[in-house]
């Protein structure tokens, strides 16, 4: 070990520090978090790093006899997930989707058959 490096340790040739181990982290509730109510997902992008879903919620505009229901979707919610946190949601999704399914709530998607390949 060089001099240098020695004494910017304070004389002492100490190990480099152990790789950080996981955190112990307590979940800690907020009822005072305002919840957001959406009716759509307007938009759903991923970059690599980060899942990017923006909720929408549609307002109908007032009814007029004669003539078509018109309305409009406004953004209510962007939310941003690293990597890490998207993988927990698309499980977490999976599970309840398979809860549905198995509860009749919802119907399995078969696979669209694709058309065999010429050539």
């Amino acid at each position: 070990m060089s001099s240098e490096l020695t004494a910017a340790n304070g004389g002492t040739s100490n190990p480099a520090p152990a790789a950080p181990t996981s955190a112990s982290v307590r979940y800690v509730d907020r009822p005072d978090m305002v919840e957001t109510f959406v009716d759509s997902v307007t938009g759903l992008i991923f970059d690599g790093q980060t899942l990017r879903i923006e909720f929408g919620v549609t307002r109908l505009d007032d009814v007029k006899s004669n003539a078509p229901v018109t309305g409009r979707r406004y953004p209510a919610c962007r939310l941003v997930l690293p990597l890490a946190a998207a993988a927990d949601l698309i499980n977490r999704m999976q599970q309840i989707g398979a809860a549905l399914t198995q509860a009749g709530v919802v119907k399995a998607q078969r696979p669209e058959a694709t058309p065999p390949k010429v050539g």
